[in-house]
């Protein structure tokens, strides 16, 4: 006989199911299929490499279906060998708050070191210092990442291993996933026959029928807007009128990624070498499935060809068939040829019983489009690129992915606000937020070309104190700098966006004092414009340490973040009254679910109890409650006496910063960035 009566609810099923990121809320009219049969989405993304398969993952977590959006590509699968590999410390800090950085960080090559090895000195009589004959030695050791960041080292992992963790998380929200060996063809803007989906989307998808024989199959789509994430040879930009523009150089590098053997003893480290003979930076990678490592080799080659970027003219066309012919006759062999002249006099080569895992050869080059979307005859934005598409350059800093990435991390909140109707529109359907996009990415595309270009030149350039002396070159120590100087942009933890709707100053001092002090920005100091730095906080609720920035996960939604003063508990505080206002008056005038409040809160001496605060702040924040140290204050700029509430937007970064008794600084910010609930 039983001795207990057990009643449950349906909803305990949910309970054993992996959780899903909670869609945004939808103020606009929801899709409907399209009474004449005509295929209709709200958003079209063209190309799934880590830039299309990145935005179309997060346009599906933040709540667009199959029905809203889809994507095509042109290949059959995910990545199989070679291209980028490696992940910077915010792309990481991103992927964490996706809830997709566990495998990542777990079968990755953590490059926490960098190794510069240079030409062996000379003694005053001339002889080699060291061992007898010409060579490299070591010069120097520093930190791979020198600024304050979550995670203290990069990744490298295979772009393929990314792309499929990717595409799991877009089947988890879409059952149909990625549209694939389908080729973009063209688009173009037609208004007159669908104002609302003017956008006429032509594509070809490769099929086999049943006796083998390969058959193309045409469609036609609508679209409200079209997302172009296809490549440097990108067909959507090349629709939109805009071409490539900047230079490429005379340096030819050959990359290779291949299970090495060698007694070159820093193999497992990140190393830039420059030696008289030419430079080679060495990439560890991850451990493959025999249990081995793969290492990756950007190899210089001794090659001149001289090109210069001119899409217009003829000889265009004779300089890159040239360069193509000098690359194509670039083999692994060659390459290594190269590295045991330069590493030199260490041994380097394939392991026995492995094969090379691929190899290219590549023209270092920087190039970017002058803008990044394409306005319809209204003015509104519809067409946008991201990734490869708008900008390109050399793999030395370790841009490749991240940079792409964070441009789809950075459009896909915005175009989703604009489509459900979150984020506020003039009456001809102008969308400001949606406009940062191209004003935010352009800024850091021009910071990325112009630091891979001055970084670039410096590695492909000797290293020697004489020349330095002699010829205007560069030394170690000038190299180093510059490597170390730069650390905050490639690194991803420096990036400051520039002032606009999204990004608003203080409006000056409040009462006479600054509401942030400090200026370490890098260290975490707070910003309008920069991410908020990581931090342990201990939430209340449970006494459990927590990242702040694990509380914040990239759900599409605004976080107000106010730091209170040390007196919460007393009757008449301005942090009371502000947290009062911001749960009974603020926040629910938005669309319910857009903004979430955290608070931070100085340790006491003696702990408070739930019923010593405003009942709402056990009603709205319970588990978003933290008692933050004096050094996290400190760390934020953050004055422990007064306080300060902050705005955070959906992708982490500072949007502004205002007096706790200043909440008409933060209305005014809101009602730039979101809708009122009506």
């Amino acid at each position: 006989m039983p001795v207990f009566t057990e009643t449950s609810s349906s909803w305990r099923d949910l309970r054993v199911l992996p959780s899903f990121a909670p869609p945004l809320p939808r103020l606009s009219q929801p899709i409907e299929a399209a009474a004449d049969g005509t295929e209709k989405y709200e958003v079209v993304v063209i190309g799934a490499g880590p830039a299309g398969l990145f935005l179309a993952t997060l346009l599906a977590r933040y709540g667009l279906s199959d029905a809203s959006m889809i994507c095509f590509d042109s290949k059959p699968g995910t990545l199989k060998a070679g291209q980028a590999d490696g992940l910077q410390p915010r792309t990481l800090e991103v992927l964490q708050s996706l809830d997709l950085a566990h495998e990542i960080l777990t079968e990755s090559c953590h490059m926490s070191e960098v190794a510069f090895w240079n030409p062996k000195k000379k003694v005053a009589n001339g002889a080699v210092n060291g061992s007898q004959g010409a060579g490299i030695e070591r010069t120097s050791f520093v930190p791979d990442v020198v600024v304050d960041a979550r995670f203290k080292h990069e990744i490298t992992i295979h772009q393929g291993r990314i792309e499929r963790i990717l595409d799991e998380s877009l089947r988890r929200y879409s059952q149909r996933g990625i549209i694939r060996s389908t080729d973009f063809q063209h688009f173009e803007l037609d208004p007159t026959s669908d104002p609302e989906y003017p956008i006429k989307v032509t594509v070809n998808t490769s099929t086999k029928d049943a006796s083998g024989t390969p058959t193309s199959t045409s469609r036609t789509v609508r679209a409200k807007y079209l997302v172009g994430a296809d490549g440097a040879h990108s067909r959507v930009r090349k629709g939109m009128g805009l071409k490539l523009e900047g230079e490429t150089t005379d340096h030819i590098w050959g990359v290779l990624d291949f299970v090495c053997d060698t007694d070159f003893p820093d193999i497992r480290k990140r190393c830039a070498i420059h030696a008289d003979s030419g430079s080679i930076m060495i990439i560890p990678r991850e451990r493959i499935a025999t249990g081995e490592y793969l290492t990756r080799l950007y190899v210089q080659i001794k090659d001149e060809i001289p090109t210069d970027v001119n899409e217009d003219a003829e000889a265009e066309k004779v300089h890159k068939a040239t360069s193509k012919q000098r690359r194509s006759v670039v083999t692994y062999q060659s390459i290594l040829a190269q590295a045991t002249k330069v590493m030199y006099p260490y041994k380097i080569g394939v392991k026995a019983g492995t094969e090379p895992d691929w190899f290219a050869a590549y023209q270092i080059g920087q190039r970017m489009t002058p803008e990044f979307s394409l306005k319809d005859a209204e003015g509104v934005e519809r067409v946008f690129i991201v990734g490869d598409a708008c900008h390109t350059h050399s793999p030395k800093a370790g841009q490749g992915m991240n940079v792409s990435m964070m441009d789809s991390y950075n459009l896909s909140w915005k175009l989703v606000h604009a489509i459900n109707g979150i984020s506020p529109q003039s009456t001809k359907g102008l969308n400001p937020i949606l406009s940062t996009f191209g004003e935010e990415r352009l800024t850091i595309a021009k910071q990325l070309i112009d630091f891979d270009t001055k970084f670039s030149s410096m590695f492909s350039g000797q290293i020697s104190e004489a020349e330095a002396v002699e010829e205007g070159g560069l030394t170690h120590d000038e190299f180093l700098k510059i490597f170390l100087d730069g650390s905050g942009f490639t690194s991803g933890c420096g990036i400051e966006y520039p002032e606009s709707q999204l990004v608003k100053s203080p409006e000056g001092a409040h009462k006479k004092q600054a509401l942030i002090t400090g200026n370490n920005f890098l260290g975490g100091t707070l910003k309008p414009g920069r991410r908020v730095n990581d931090s342990i906080v201990t939430r209340y609720a449970d006494a459990n340490p927590r990242h702040l920035q694990d509380e914040m996960s990239s759900t599409g939604r605004y976080r107000i973040l106010a730091f209170t003063d040390r007196h919460l508990t007393c009757t008449g505080n301005p942090s009371a009254d502000c947290l009062v206002q911001l749960c009974d008056s603020i926040i629910p005038q938005y669309p319910a679910g857009v903004l979430e409040l955290l608070i931070l809160h100085p340790p006491r001496k003696q702990r408070f109890e739930w019923v010593d605060l405003p009942p709402c702040i056990k009603r709205d924040a319970e588990m978003r409650t933290f008692i933050a140290g004096e050094e996290v204050y400190s760390r934020y700029g953050v004055d422990i006496g007064r306080g300060a509430v902050v705005v955070v937007r959906p992708d982490g970064y500072v949007g502004t910063v205002c007096a706790v008794d200043d909440l008409e600084t933060l209305v005014r910010y809101l009602d730039c960035c979101l809708v009122r609930a009506s």
